[in-house]
């Protein structure tokens, strides 16, 4: 499975961003996909995760309301929707898939990477 993110960029504070994790070689149908996030100098964090089948999504707390994640199976694609932005959501974001289900929205339970996406969110 080869995934490759797109849509970071510069935005306003307050602004919106979508996202988009597209894959190849595999069908999305049957990974689980999480999108996860690294600022400089801190740790990658969860940020939110959407079962295989695209029926079960879970967030971080603190972003839950502002980004929603959703999967498009005939596109083989998942999207975060990131709404409201803030300084401190500037960071480089990736997503990840492991087959099957997964333990935990956590960086170590996915295995499939792609080369992220820089989001930076300023005035």
């Amino acid at each position: 499975l080869q995934l490759v993110e797109s849509g970071g960029g510069l935005v306003h504070p307050g602004g919106s961003l979508r996202l988009a994790c597209v894959g190849s070689g595999l069908s999305l149908d049957y990974f689980a996909i999480g999108w996860f996030r690294q600022a400089p100098g801190r740790d990658r964090e969860g940020v939110s995760c959407i079962s295989y089948t695209g029926d079960y999504t879970e967030y971080a707390g603190h972003l839950e309301g502002r980004f929603t994640i959703s999967k498009d199976h005939d596109k083989n694609t998942v999207y975060l929707e990131m709404n409201s932005l803030k300084p401190e959501d500037t960071a480089i974001y990736y997503c990840a898939g492991t087959l099957g289900g997964y333990s935990a929205c956590e960086s170590d339970a996915f295995d499939s990477w792609g080369q992220g996406t820089q989001v930076t969110v300023s005035s």
